[in-house]
Parts: C-alpha cells; structure tokens; sequence
C-alpha cells in the first residue's frame, strides 16, 4: 500500500478547486484574471507531483520552492479579487488550502534544507 503524501493531495484538491473558480470568473466574462489564476493555481500541485521524482535533495528543494512561489503568485491573485468589487469572490476552501499548501511547503522545505546541513 502505498504511504499517504500529504502535499500531494491537499495541492491537487487546491487545483481542482481553482480550475473550477476560473471556470466562475470566465462565466463574469473575467478572462485575463481568470487565466492567470488558473496557471498559477494549477501549476503548485504540478511542481510538487514533479518533486517527487526529483533527482536529488537540492533539486526536490528547488522544485518546491518554485511551487513556493507559484503560491505566492496565486495569493496574490486571490487577494486582487477579494478587493474588486466586480469579481466573484473565491470560496473558504480555496483560501485555506492556499494556506495550508504555503505552511506544509515551509515546513518540507526547511527539513529538507536542514538534512542537507
């Protein structure tokens, strides 16, 4: 049986959500936003899948930082949104998931810097 990964399955629920939520602002006729979100949403639980098979320590790292930063980019877009008041605005769940994705990265990445050490 394979073990539970859970960075894996809390980013790819975020990325579902995402995908539905830029399918909402697309339908408010929302398109760049819409767009951006969606990459960038779906492009955090890629960089993790893409870690998993990393080629060593420093390059899982790596991946994980970028899937860091795609992160912060969603955040961003997320809080844009949240402050029009002509968008739809995203559902708790993809806030929180956001949030826990941010938190498990930190702490992963810190490990894995400090076994390095």
């Amino acid at each position: 049986m394979e073990k539970r990964n859970e960075i894996v399955e809390v980013s790819f629920r975020l990325a579902l959500l995402i995908i539905e939520f830029s399918e909402e602002l697309e339908s408010n006729k929302k398109y760049v936003i819409a767009k951006q979100v969606l990459r960038s949403g779906t492009s955090i639980g890629a960089y993790i899948r893409e870690s998993q098979s990393a080629e060593s320590k420093s390059d899982f790292i790596h991946k994980l930082k970028i899937a860091h930063k795609e992160v912060l980019e969603t955040e961003y877009w997320i809080d844009l949104i949240k402050e029009s008041k002509t968008y739809p605005k995203p559902t708790q769940e993809i806030e929180n998931l956001l949030l826990s994705v941010n938190k498990l990265l930190n702490k992963i990445i810190s490990t894995s810097k400090n076994k390095i050490k």
